[in-house]
């Protein structure tokens, strides 16, 4: 039975002695292909460090805010003490956009984020993320929540569920976010076993290893002189394609098969996906082109990526916010956080042009509104929504819509 099988099987297995758990806290889990695979190591692999690179940029890179909403109007909620925590800096060494790539990518290859919640005063007043592997989820039988979080100095802190922002990705149990470095952790050993396999190759100078024979007996102490003085001269790429001198009768056979019978390209191309897949990231957000992409249909695989990837990031994120970080009182009085994703979903500016320009000709978007989401400031009478006359009703007297100030 593996290290995970008896860590987690609740059926009576073999004890796991101290020098397995050693092996599995330090190493991770080990692949089929004899690397061992975890949050750390897989991020050797150039394609999960581009995948959660991609993922945390997204969750990163867009605004994160505080809004309230108040009938059918929702303004950022810059009076409250959260919103500076959220938008600007939520502890003293971070920046909004750093504390929110920590955490995704914390999400991103072990399905948990913890972040400490100090309160004075019953308010947050700062938020401190910590590494998964430093905190401990304890779940009592009433389905109460606690945590444990290791500090530098080695003590241990308990914790109430109250001030922990557990932010948890696909979960089993409700309680904690399943391992995806884990349960991926064939096709990212496979990965890495490749590239070793590659950088050993051209270490060697892009020669395969081989046997030497010879008819003659020869004795323990001459068959290890003989291997030194062949690798000394021909092993190493400092030393690849020099002339190789036999003597004596011997034969030199290579073992191995060359990398393209092996196929060696093929499979570190399928890895590529098969990663990707892991992940839910499509494959040309981390540099993976296919020969018949064409730029139309690469920009819509962008628009793919900000829908099917990135968009159930940002629904996880705002609703466990709003669940751990505000009240149900302030649930009451409309209060939410909301990613901003507009600049994302943004297209061609003839697109853009086209988009504005239809909306804007049926009443939906009024001039201001267009230069808000270009990022541009407003400027005065550009609340008002027109609608052509052409499209008024037949006998309808048009009249002034209100404009967001409320003026006619």
């Amino acid at each position: 039975m593996g290290i995970i099988s008896r860590l987690f099987s609740r059926k009576a297995a073999v004890p796991m002695n101290s020098a397995d758990l050693h092996t599995f806290l330090r190493f991770g889990g080990q692949s089929k292909s004899g690397v061992y695979v975890n949050a750390a190591t897989a991020l050797e692999c150039s394609t999960v460090l581009a995948c959660a690179r991609v993922i945390a940029n997204g969750i990163s890179q867009v605004s994160f805010k505080l809004y309230q909403s108040s009938g059918r109007k929702r303004l950022p909620a810059t009076d409250h003490w959260l919103f500076d925590l959220v938008d600007t800096a939520p502890n003293e060494f971070q920046t909004s956009f750093e504390f929110r790539q920590e955490i995704a990518l914390h999400m991103v290859l072990t399905g948990n984020a913890y972040v400490w919640l100090n309160r004075v005063g019953g308010r947050i007043v700062e938020m401190l993320p910590y590494p998964p592997g430093c905190v401990t989820v304890h779940r009592a039988d009433d389905h109460s929540v606690s945590y444990s979080i290791r500090l530098q100095d080695g003590s241990q802190v308990s914790l109430s569920a109250k001030d922990v922002w557990h932010l948890r990705w696909l979960s089993w149990d409700g309680v904690v976010g399943l391992d995806s470095v884990c349960l991926a952790r064939e096709a990212i050993g496979l990965s890495l076993s490749t590239e070793e396999h590659g950088a050993k190759l051209f270490s060697n100078g892009a020669c395969p290893g081989g046997l030497l024979s010879t008819e003659t007996v020869l004795t323990p102490e001459q068959r290890k002189d003989l291997k030194a003085a062949w690798q000394a001269a021909h092993g190493g790429g400092e030393n690849a394609f020099k002339t190789a001198v036999l003597y004596g009768g011997m034969k030199f056979t290579a073992m191995g098969s060359p990398n393209d019978q092996a196929q060696f390209l093929e499979t570190r191309r399928h890895q590529v996906e098969e990663v990707c897949r892991a992940f839910g990231v499509l494959p040309i957000m981390v540099g993976h082109y296919d020969k018949a992409s064409t730029y139309a249909s690469a920009e819509q695989m962008f628009l793919q990526h900000a829908v099917h990837t990135l968009s159930p990031w940002y629904e996880c994120i705002e609703k466990s916010a709003k669940l751990h970080l505000l009240s149900k009182e302030e649930w009451r009085k409309g209060y939410y956080f909301k990613f901003n994703a507009n600049s994302l979903m943004r297209g061609a500016a003839r697109d853009r042009a086209e988009f504005y320009t239809k909306l804007y000709g049926v009443g939906a978007l009024c001039p201001n509104d267009i230069r808000e989401l270009e990022d541009m400031d407003p400027y005065e009478g550009g609340d008002e929504y027109r609608v052509p006359l052409n499209m008024e009703e037949p006998g309808h007297e048009p009249e002034a819509t209100e404009g967001k100030d409320g003026k006619a």
